[in-house]
């Protein structure tokens, strides 16, 4: 397969790259149309939406080198070559937090209210994201056959796409994708709903997003690994916890506002 999307001689423009920023450019599209329906200031969130992308590149980088530091120790100059594929969504999450969280304290604005906004767009980004994993031809499960990828009636180019290292494996990227859709579109819904609490969505997030990472980790063989366990079944599990505490919490505190509430215009002074 070809990884190079657009060669202009002077600069190669990766797939892989490719997906990644449409991936961040969709999510910033939904983002910024709930932000207008929010009232939150838009210079506000169109910093807190740029850092929180730098950051969470940095962060799903470095998450992803520490895990295979054993590799990249004798091999330091690849770490930025982030083209050749090596993100950690977990890493980017946990690093894109800390600064949403740093932030909407400093501006007085809710941290949940924020997050509840971010979500959709995340897991939309997420959805195409993981498409920069095929071109890369990685993410992908164990060895099947011509037959299996044939019998769940996938495009010519995703079976020839699965034709890796001499035979055809399980598309787990595909998986992941088709699941960050569908928790994409029940999000879309959710959120309609007229008492929804402040950080609910977020709950729900993080219980979709890790119920369908654990089982779809289990499928895959490049997984990183600590010790014995996925690490990202060991996060999953983590996460998914908090995400379930967090939406029982948000229900039935007194503590979280409605999201959709008629609110004032938030004034923010830089």
């Amino acid at each position: 397969m070809n990884r190079v999307a657009l060669d202009l001689g002077f600069i190669q423009i990766y797939w892989y790259s490719l997906m990644i920023f449409l991936g961040v450019l969709v999510a910033c599209i939904f983002i910024f149309r709930e932000t207008r329906k929010q009232n939150i200031n838009e210079d506000f969130m169109l910093n807190l939406i740029f850092y929180s992308v730098v950051f969470g590149l940095i962060g799903a980088r470095a998450y992803y080198v520490a895990f295979n530091w054993s590799y990249y120790s004798t091999h330091l100059l690849e770490i930025l070559e982030v083209w050749n594929g090596g993100l950690a969504i977990h890493g980017g999450i946990f690093a894109g937090l800390l600064w949403i969280i740093f932030y909407t304290k400093k501006y007085k604005i809710s941290t949940f209210k924020i997050l509840d906004i971010a979500v959709v767009g995340l897991m939309i980004g997420q959805c195409i994201g993981r498409w920069g994993n095929f071109f890369n031809q990685e993410a992908y499960g164990a060895v099947t056959t011509l037959e299996a990828l044939q019998g769940m009636y996938l495009p010519d180019f995703i079976i020839q796409g699965m034709y890796i290292d001499g035979a055809y494996r399980i598309p787990t990227f595909l998986y992941e994708s088709i699941w960050t859709f569908f928790g994409f579109i029940a999000l879309l819904i959710i959120r309609r709903y007229r008492y929804l609490k402040t950080g609910q969505l977020t709950g729900f997030y993080l219980i979709w997003y890790s119920l369908g990472r654990f089982v779809i980790e289990g499928m895959r063989t490049d997984s990183l690994m600590l010790g014995n366990f996925r690490v990202a079944q060991l996060i999953s599990v983590m996460l998914f916890v908090i995400g379930v505490l967090l939406f029982i919490f948000a229900r039935r505190g007194s503590k979280f506002d409605n999201l959709y509430k008629e609110e004032e215009h938030h004034e923010i002074t830089f």
